[in-house]
């Protein structure tokens, strides 16, 4: 009879231990999303601030290289991508393509030194510059999160937690395969 008690003590203890690592991990869980979330808001932040600049840099260009036409219109599809975008994975897809935009849009200005002379261009110029390392700070912030809540979601006893309570696991932003090569 004490053996049985014994097992019944032990595995009762088990199932103690075990809820209470369980409740530490769920609490954790929501705390580690929700930074991932306020994160993902400075991502979007930067990007919309992006997102205003362009029609004030496109304008200014425009003036000076009015042949470039489809480095304008590929501009204005992937704002429009951007805008419409509903989940991460779709916000950095548009934001990649974006990105690709811009740096074309770019190489075209060093065809033109009478605009990179240009004051309002110049400072236009430097506003993006600013904005560009903005989004790559916030990028990098959001994937330091994502890091510690998937690390976190794969962990012994967490993953368990992860599992009970369906704790997915979230995307990384990571660069497209494009960004590799120099704009021509």
């Amino acid at each position: 009879m004490k053996r049985v008690q014994r097992r019944l003590f032990v595995q009762v203890a088990m199932v103690v231990v075990i809820a209470a690592a369980s409740g530490c991990s769920y609490n954790r869980f929501t705390g580690s999303e929700e930074a991932i979330k306020g994160q993902w808001g400075q991502v979007q932040n930067q990007l919309q601030r992006r997102n205003d600049l362009i029609p004030n840099l496109v304008e200014t260009v425009k003036g000076y290289a009015a042949q470039e036409k489809e480095i304008f219109t590929s501009i204005a599809a992937s704002r429009e991508k951007l805008a419409g975008a509903k989940t991460p994975e779709e916000t950095i897809k548009a934001a990649n393509e974006q990105s690709a935009a811009l740096a074309r849009l770019l190489v075209i200005v060093e065809n033109y030194p009478t605009l990179k002379s240009d004051a309002s261009f110049r400072q236009l110029s430097e506003q993006l510059e600013g904005t560009e390392n903005r989004i790559a700070t916030e990028r990098m912030r959001y994937n330091e999160r994502v890091q510690e809540y998937n690390t976190l979601r794969r962990r012994f006893p967490s993953n368990v937690t992860a599992k009970v309570f369906g704790f997915k696991e979230y995307p990384y932003y990571e660069a497209p395969a494009s960004s590799q090569a120099a704009p021509k």
